[in-house]
């Protein structure tokens, strides 16, 4: 089981003067849109537990992402790696922000969530289109295998709560952000 906090409460630790540690998970181009002021920007798909103890210098290590669900898997790998002081932040970014933590506001992004709707809709859409009306049975087919192979994809996702498609989207230079500014891995957060 991870242990949570509230972001009212890590507010509070962080105003108390206490060192925190606070990884951010969410791609760089989501970092840049909105962050809480103190974090530490390693996306979820270049996670290192060596580089997240490096951070942490030895101390307790909060993870965050948009609403939690990330940022749950990524202190699960955490915990698996040994690292035993891991604790989620409950609600994400969003709480954080609702709860009037200090943030940083950048460029605004289009969150992975969507993209993955957008693509995944589009990719059904399409195969929908070549299955009704393909010039041919080979391109009916592909069209229906198609249709058929993304919502194969979204089930597993939804059951394993392990998304494929947004990894991959997650690596796309639209998801990167150009300059050592607006993301860091292990420096100062504050731009």
């Amino acid at each position: 089981m991870v242990a949570t906090i509230s972001p009212t409460t890590l507010a509070d630790l962080r105003r108390k003067g206490e060192k925190l540690t606070l990884i951010d998970v969410r791609t760089p181009a989501e970092f840049g849109e909105v962050h809480v002021d103190f974090a530490h920007n390693i996306p979820l798909d270049r996670l290192d537990p060596g580089e997240v103890a490096s951070v942490a210098g030895g101390g307790p290590v909060y993870v965050v992402c948009k609403s939690g669900g990330r940022s749950q898997k990524a202190c699960e790998k955490l915990i698996a790696a040994g690292m035993p002081d891991v604790v989620n932040v409950e609600g994400g970014t969003l709480a954080c922000v609702a709860a009037g933590v200090p943030v940083v506001r950048g460029k605004k992004a289009m969150s992975l969530e969507r993209q993955v709707r957008i693509a995944a809709g589009s990719l059904v859409a399409t195969g929908a289109a070549l299955a009704a009306f393909g010039p041919d049975l080979a391109w009916q087919r592909v069209g229906l295998g198609l249709a058929a192979f993304i919502g194969c994809g979204l089930v597993f996702a939804g059951i394993t709560d392990t998304c494929g498609m947004a990894m991959l989207i997650a690596k796309m230079p639209w998801n990167q952000v150009a300059g050592s500014n607006a993301c860091c891995s292990t420096g100062s957060s504050a731009r």
